[in-house]
């Protein structure tokens, strides 16, 4: 029986994108009524261009993950890799996955928030001095606590708690015998076409100008 996908996506990027989106359709639409000569051109071509580049940077990453495999959406191509060839989920500068084979696809719906790993470490170490407070409070028999309580809140930063759960996925589905296979690569020509018309129709637009 195949489960539900879960869904991971960055609503940061989400947001940047659609406020990008809104900035350019808003300049662009009005160069193309309003503008003279060869801008509206202009501006139909660069529209063309920024605009799949802008969706693929921003609202396309996703990564999705059920019982049987991951599959990961970036901006110019879909990974699937059945959790048996995943051999390992790593965390830097930025979140991957790692292929049996060695090769290596970067999770870009899942980027690394360094202030958040700041965040996370502080709240860490507040809550290690308030557990270190409270028990020398308490073996003084003054029964108080210190410190907010471990279940208070995300002790990690939210990616690393995702790439926890996928980490947990691989580690657990790895061997089942649906979760086998190849991995596919499809890359994504619903981006690179219309950006691509856009570029020619642009660089023909600026020869000739």
């Amino acid at each position: 029986m195949t489960t539900k996908d879960r869904t991971y996506r960055s609503s940061a990027g989400i947001a940047g994108g659609v406020l990008l989106l809104a900035i350019v359709l808003w300049l662009g639409i009005d160069a193309l009524f309003q503008g003279e000569d060869r801008t509206p051109w202009l501006a139909l071509a660069a529209m063309i261009l920024v605009v799949p580049l802008i969706v693929a940077f921003t609202l396309r990453p996703a990564v999705f993950a059920d019982d049987d495999r991951l599959r990961v959406r970036n901006p110019f191509r879909i990974v699937v890799l059945p959790w048996g060839q995943v051999a390992s989920l790593a965390s830097g500068y930025s979140n991957e996955v790692i292929a049996a084979s060695g090769t290596k696809f970067q999770l870009w719906a899942l980027p690394v928030s360094l202030r958040d790993r700041k965040k996370a470490t502080r709240r860490i170490a507040k809550a290690e001095r308030g557990e270190r407070a409270g028990g020398r409070a308490g073996g003084l028999g003054l029964g108080l606590s210190g410190g907010p309580a471990p279940d208070e809140g995300p002790a990690r930063a939210k990616n690393d708690k995702v790439m926890d759960d996928l980490r947990e996925l691989a580690e657990t589905r790895g061997n089942a015998e649906s979760a086998q296979g190849e991995v596919t690569v499809r890359w994504a020509y619903e981006i690179f076409g219309p950006a691509l018309a856009g570029a020619v129709l642009l660089a023909i637009l600026l020869a000739t100008g």
